[in-house]
């Protein structure tokens, strides 16, 4: 790692670029095919919505992804690999949902096995992608480099899905597997160009001293290690209940507005415009302070992470009151709070990932970053499932609409808060550097240490 210069601001737009394409992908899977099987086909929702956990249950490779490229100790053909398998699962997908207007079961077994691959793709592309801001950026840039590749994934998501929307009209299933096998082969395309010569040569392999033999432990025993690192497990479980209070409201906020506030399609889409908005104002102010005050970095993420969920509990809280003073309440305003602490919060955390991910005796990034991936998918995965699910069970108790989402969205504040308490406990990187000083050299060693002896 030595040997390698750190990313200008050039190159962390570039990794920007794949993450882009990363998402345009996605898009296209999670959003139009399921609004075709849905809506065109006449399916039921519970297949577009199981198809899509599969594609978040599969991530769970993310740490064997990681793994490999610590192995290997380049990210580069996992990065374009892993893309050319999300391009080549996204065309299959696209071709099980075209199938699925004449034959459902064998639509259904096609579409099954591309979201496999999707999974498959991004598992192996996003956490190779990670690991490599994380390697190769400044820490005094990591809050903006994190804000940087997000935005532009969100960017990705925009452009295709207006660019496709377009393309897509007069709808025909012809169409659907033509638009996206062209944003396919689109996203390959940028991903080889954006890692061409970015890596070089002689990289050193991640899991330590090549000398040692580190990198040649088995998977399994490797996964072990990095679980027993106390400040890699706690990240975890505070990845997986942020992650789970974060995407919990996803599918339910929506539905809320319409029939608490009695918002028409039109009107909750922009809602959710107005909450994206609301992201990405948080993502720049964190990567701002992130990038000016650059001594406190550490604990000014760790802090803006704690911040950003005590912050996203308090929307919730208010959103919630909100629904029984309907219509008469703000709602864009408390949404568009949810969303800059939502996003402050978001970037905060994938900054203080990034910091922590090099963070070990045994020099395993991939599998640390693979194993918060896994954290998070499974999260994502769960929450909007079991969001929805507490709605239903809520309704059946409640009469009031109101009272039957205003308890889910508590729920979810709470998490936040739990999530807020974990994020406390995860030290920022140059404090378990002190504590291992202190372990190693003990009291008077430290005290000597200290007085410069």
């Amino acid at each position: 790692m030595s040997s390698q210069a750190s990313l200008g601001w050039l190159g962390i737009v570039r990794l920007g670029l794949i993450q882009a394409s990363l998402g345009a992908i996605v898009v296209l899977t999670t959003s139009t095919m399921n609004r075709v099987m849905v809506v065109e086909f006449a399916l039921p929702a519970m297949l577009p919505g199981a198809l899509v956990a599969l594609h978040h249950a599969i991530q769970m490779s993310r740490p064997r992804f990681g793994y490999g490229s610590d192995v290997g100790g380049r990210r580069t053909p996992w990065i374009v690999g892993g893309m050319l398998v999300l391009a080549l699962g996204g065309i299959t997908a696209s071709l099980g949902t075209a199938l699925m207007g004449t034959d459902v079961f064998w639509g259904t077994a096609t579409a099954l096995l591309g979201f496999v691959m999707i999974g498959l793709g991004v598992g192996a592309c996003g956490t190779s992608l990670l690991v490599f801001l994380a390697k190769r950026v400044d820490a005094g840039r990591r809050a903006a480099a994190a804000t940087i590749v997000w935005v532009m994934m969100i960017v990705g998501f925009a452009v295709t899905a207006g660019m496709a929307g377009h393309f897509l009209d007069p709808f025909s299933p012809q169409r659907l597997v033509i638009v996206t096998s062209v944003v396919a082969l689109i996203a390959v395309l940028v991903a080889v160009l954006a890692m061409r010569n970015l890596e070089g040569e002689g990289v050193q392999h991640a899991s330590g001293d090549t000398s040692d033999g580190t990198q040649k432990l088995p998977f399994r025993t490797a996964l072990a290690e990095v679980w027993r690192e106390q400040e890699a497990r706690r990240f975890t479980i505070f990845v997986f209940v942020s992650m789970l209070a974060y995407s919990a409201q996803d599918l339910i906020l929506e539905p809320f507005a319409g029939l608490v506030f009695g918002m028409t399609p039109g009107e909750s889409t922009q809602l959710a415009g107005v909450q994206h908005g609301g992201v990405l104002l948080g993502m720049l102010v964190v990567a701002v302070t992130g990038t000016l005050f650059k001594r406190s970095r550490n604990n000014l993420l760790r802090n803006w992470t704690v911040g950003g969920c005590l912050a996203s509990s308090g929307a919730l809280f208010v959103i919630a009151f909100g629904g029984f003073m309907a219509p008469d309440w703000p709602l864009n305003a408390s949404v568009f709070a949810l969303g800059v602490a939502n996003g402050a919060f978001a970037v905060a955390a994938i900054g203080s990932m990034m910091a922590l991910a090099g963070h070990g005796r045994e020099r395993r990034e991939g599998l640390r970053m693979g194993l918060w991936g896994a954290a998070q998918a499974i999260a994502f995965g769960l929450g909007g499932f079991l969001g929805t699910v507490a709605v239903d069970v809520a309704k059946a108790f409640l009469a009031k609409p109101e009272a039957a989402y205003g308890i889910v969205f508590c729920v979810e504040g709470c998490l936040f808060v739990a999530a807020a308490l974990l994020a406390l406990k995860v030290r920022p990187p140059q404090r378990v550097e002190q504590d291992e000083e202190m372990a190693m050299f003990g009291d008077a060693g430290l005290v000597e240490l200290a007085e410069g002896r």
